[in-house]
């Protein structure tokens, strides 16, 4: 990914509802992949296509970069858990996900959270962009990728402090099921109580490598 990625935080200008839809399991909300996802685009780099399919997301980076995101619904703003099933066909390669410029990955999943104060007072359709400015945001960035551990913490390069990217998957092909407590990883991260859910992004980007990768995120649930 190159250093415009640092700029997310101020790209992320989020302002519509997410699409998510009631699961089958009690207290669940199940991600919809539909219409109305809206894209961050980065000058100088081909974006990476996103093919919305209800429950699925298909993703090809080609030498690309680029994110989607969306708000989390009030109705969702509390979850403490998540899970999702993620494949990837063609990976980029093992990159170090903690230097600007060189951490190129499959997939990426954003939770991002801020104060209950600032979420009360932002409604049901937050302006994430505004949001992100702000000195209690913090995101928790799972990831498919990288040359790091399983499991593994590393501080992200690009939110001073208040973004850390946990290694679920490093750089390589295969299909995975998922299921992250929230609440404990943002204790991890953050040493203090998560905050409320406020919003979602996904990214994928092969920019640096100059390489391709095809993958698919489904399934992801908030509980």
């Amino acid at each position: 990914m190159t250093d415009s990625f640092s700029g997310l935080a101020a790209l992320f200008a989020l302002s519509a509802s997410i699409l998510i839809s009631s699961g089958s399991t009690t207290n669940a909300e199940t991600v919809a992949f539909g219409a109305g996802w809206k894209a961050v685009n980065f000058r100088s780099i081909p974006k990476t296509d996103y093919g919305f399919g209800g429950s699925t997301l298909s993703i090809k980076a080609a030498k690309s970069s680029s994110v989607i995101y969306k708000p989390v619904p009030e109705t969702a703003r509390d979850a403490t858990k998540a899970s999702w099933t993620w494949s990837v066909q063609t990976s980029v390669p093992p990159t170090n996900l903690a230097k600007k410029g060189g951490d190129d990955r499959n997939i990426a999943l954003y939770f991002v959270f801020t104060d209950e104060d600032t979420a009360r007072r932002a409604g049901k359709n937050p302006n994430i962009k505004r949001l992100l400015t702000k000195r209690s945001s913090r995101m928790l960035i799972y990831v498919n990728g990288g040359q790091h551990g399983t499991g593994s913490f590393v501080p992200s390069p690009y939110f001073s402090g208040r973004g850390t990217t946990i290694v679920k998957r490093g750089s390589g092909t295969g299909s995975f099921s998922e299921s992250v407590d929230l609440a404990a990883d943002y204790r991890r991260a953050f040493g203090s109580e998560p905050m409320v859910l406020v919003g979602l992004a996904v990214s994928s980007d092969s920019d640096d490598t100059g390489t391709v990768s095809q993958s698919t995120l489904s399934a992801v649930v908030l509980n």
